[in-house]
């Protein structure tokens, strides 16, 4: 997109798997060139985590086609020594370096902040870590799975008291990580704009684990009681609950003013004689009687099918929302209205990243590239000779994958 916001900003993904090169995605989607460097000959391992057990089955490599988009593949052995001066020739003429290479990775290859801004001192250099910067487990390897859901205390959360804690689905904390990686470029490129200096921005996985776990900490940190868990039946707020419809779709109830809401609920269950039942009229009393509330919502809930409540939670001014599943999430109206999807090509959807700018146009996306798919093309366009390349081919320094895309 020639006209993109970011248009004109080179963008090095040096990193694998999702946060740290899904930051360069929202890039990419406003116009930026973003190179990815991948290791010969098999690239990026994110591009065979749709394989992995447990995952969706499909013939698509569906994570990659997500997170790989509008990128161009250049494949570097960074071991070699022709490799990374074809590296440094690419990183003087960028304008960011992405990577989320764990620091003792970050050394070998001296691709720290230190070893790249004398090249380039105007890059912006983003750092995605598992843990942080400092302390005990800097160098550790981290997933969002281990990182973000797990450290931060949101898996010992978010489950009932009669469940186990649960695996959180793919990406869950990597793509909420990737946004305020993005955040922190944008901060960079705003300060070079003003000091003509680039600047080295970090984050991690366990930092975002803890801003979206926040609530919880905060309260934590200020000696809060925390409550025994409970279930949906003998929850201790039973207006902020999900309930099964008589065509057995799920809905969630948010009531959190319960001077307006609670009325408002009543009427919309054809119950209002609840309002002022002694039972339930204040909060404390549903809580003490929230077994029986449930099962007064739950029969009439089961009463209706999902689209008539639909109707009558809006029209009674009730905060609620559907509970789908994944496979209807993709199908969803409303994401479709506002622009959450968008074809690669037809027949093919990617979801787009969540920003939008009023009278600006997203880079509409092109398909995932092979392994080394642009590697001599790139290389050629930072002033390395054609033998020069055809040099680091030769000795398997580097993969020229255009032929075989």
């Amino acid at each position: 997109m020639e006209n993109g916001i970011l248009s004109g900003i080179r963008v090095v993904d040096c990193g694998t798997y999702i946060a740290g090169p899904a930051a360069a995605v929202v890039m990419s989607d406003f116009g930026a060139e973003v190179i990815k460097i991948e290791r010969p000959p098999y690239g990026d391992p994110y591009r065979y985590l749709s394989l992995v057990p447990g995952m969706p089955v499909s013939p698509l490599p569906y994570c990659w086609i997500l997170d790989g988009r509008n990128k161009k593949s250049v494949a570097l052995d960074l071991n070699d020594h022709g490799a990374r001066q074809a590296l440094l020739a690419i990183i003087r003429s960028a304008d960011v370096f992405i990577t989320n290479y764990q620091r003792p990775l970050v050394q070998k290859f001296r691709v720290a902040y230190q070893d790249l801004a004398p090249h380039n001192p105007r890059l912006i250099y983003a750092h995605l870590t598992g843990y942080g910067e400092t302390g005990d487990d800097s160098n550790q390897p981290g997933y969002d799975m281990t990182a973000y859901w797990a450290r931060s205390g949101l898996m010992q959360t978010m489950y009932n008291a009669d469940a186990e804690p649960s695996a959180s689905p793919a990406g869950f904390g990597d793509h909420p990580t990737s946004m305020a990686l993005f955040g922190g470029i944008m901060l960079g490129l705003y300060r070079r704009e003003i000091t003509g200096q680039g600047m080295n921005v970090t984050t991690s996985l366990m930092a975002n684990g803890a801003w979206a776990n926040a609530c919880s900490i905060q309260a934590a940190l200020v000696g809060a009681e925390f409550l025994p868990k409970w279930t949906r039946s003998t929850t201790v707020n039973p207006i902020v609950n999900h309930y099964v419809t008589r065509d057995q779709r799920r809905f969630i109830t948010c009531c959190l003013d319960p001077k307006k809401d609670w009325p408002n609920l009543c009427r919309a269950l054809h119950h209002p004689e609840l309002i002022d039942d002694p039972r339930f009229r204040t909060p404390e009393l549903r809580r003490a009687n929230s077994a029986e509330l449930v099962a007064i919502i739950d029969a009439s809930v089961g009463s209706k099918d999902m689209a008539e409540w639909k109707e009558i939670l809006r029209s009674n001014d009730v905060i609620w929302g559907p509970v789908p599943g994944t496979q209807q999430a993709a199908q969803d109206p409303q994401m479709e209205a506002n622009g959450v999807f968008a074809e690669i090509q037809p027949g093919l959807r990617t979801v787009a990243n969540p920003l939008t700018v009023a009278g600006v146009e997203k880079t509409k996306p092109r398909m995932a590239p092979g392994v080394g798919e642009h590697t001599a093309e790139v290389l050629l366009s930072v002033g390395l000779t054609e033998e020069a390349i055809r040099g680091l081919f030769e000795r398997g320094a580097a993969l020229d994958g255009s032929k075989q895309n």
